[in-house]
């Protein structure tokens, strides 16, 4: 009773609309939910059908690219991925993947992954933000799929610029160098789910995985939050 009587003055709020949650809301509220934009990427797998996998043709090879949501601006997914970047919502993160790690393990690709890995923030962004937003979506596919994760294994050893409102080749300059694998031992012979919040060009997923591939891991599958469609 005393928690009916909090909740009706401090409500909790859904991160996708900002309306107060209602008893048994987590995060998103119902309507949200059933609005959001999923992409249903993982009914396609890896064929000429998925747009995300057609991304990274002659580029770096993908055994899977997958995305959770299309990314539309000013919609309930950039209200989410701000909330959970840049407004301390982390929860937000594991959350997404425990639930899209659900449907992934309901389609059978567990059996295709043997380690998750996160693509990383430069040590010095992650002491200002805090976390890594790309972590807890990582933790949950791992409760999900119930597969190990690590955000020990992969280094963003140089601090870049924003890649907001630069060109795909500014993109791609801008990371190429800028991923280092600290523990080969553990990717070597590995097949890597590599996650993100975020796609748009792929830049920073493409030299994660080339860095990643370099340091003998068996294949490389991507997974974000939301993508953009360009």
């Amino acid at each position: 009773m005393l928690q009916d009587f909090l909740s009706l003055l401090f409500p909790e709020i859904c991160h996708a609309c900002d309306q107060a949650l209602t008893r048994g809301e987590r995060y998103i509220c119902t309507e949200c939910n059933v609005k959001l934009p999923y992409t249903d990427l993982h009914l396609h797998g890896a064929t000429e059908l998925n747009y995300l996998q057609q991304r990274f043709w002659g580029k770096v090879p993908v055994r899977f690219a997958f995305a959770y949501l299309h990314f539309k601006s000013k919609g309930r997914v950039q209200r989410l991925l701000h909330k959970l970047k840049y407004k301390g919502a982390e929860e937000v993160g594991e959350h997404l993947g425990t639930r899209y790690g659900s449907i992934l393990s309901d389609h059978g690709y567990a059996a295709h992954f043997d380690l998750i890995i996160p693509v990383p923030l430069h040590r010095l962004k992650l002491r200002r933000r805090g976390y890594n937003q790309s972590d807890g979506f990582a933790k949950g596919l791992s409760e999900a799929l119930q597969i190990p994760w690590s955000n020990k294994v992969l280094e963003r050893a140089i601090d870049t610029d924003s890649q907001t409102k630069k060109s795909r080749l500014d993109r791609w300059q801008n990371v190429e160098q800028v991923f280092v694998v600290k523990k080969a031992e553990e990717v070597s012979g590995k097949r890597i789910l590599l996650v993100d919040d975020v796609l748009t060009t792929g830049a920073t997923l493409e030299a994660c995985a080339h860095t990643l591939l370099q340091s003998g891991c068996h294949e490389i599958s991507v997974t974000t939050i939301a993508a953009a469609q360009l």
